[in-house]
């Protein structure tokens, strides 16, 4: 099996769960559960950023698709991180 076909199943699965739990969370049963589902896309956020960089790293991507790619990831772990935190401020004072 070639490695890029294993990095790049990596990408697709941890990739793919993102929205998955995102629209888990859209259905959770409290505003913990959706902070903890959220909380579960943001993991699988930075680790399609991991695998990202090693698909880069290991030149199978070229720069600037692993640019495009990263600032894609990165917004998303960026807009996934104030909805967590703006939901544990507003609603779950007692979760740090």
């Amino acid at each position: 099996m070639r490695k890029e076909f294993v990095l790049s199943k990596q990408v697709l699965r941890s990739g793919t769960s993102i929205g998955a739990n995102v629209n888990e969370a859209l259905s959770a049963q409290s505003k913990r559960d959706f902070v903890h589902k959220l909380s579960i896309s943001l993991k699988e956020a930075r680790e399609t950023s991991y695998w990202l960089n090693l698909l880069k790293d290991s030149e199978f991507i070229t720069k600037n698709e692993f640019d495009k790619l990263i600032d894609r990831c990165n917004e998303i772990i960026k807009i996934l991180s104030s909805i967590i935190i703006t939901t544990k401020e507003k609603y779950l004072k007692t979760i740090k």
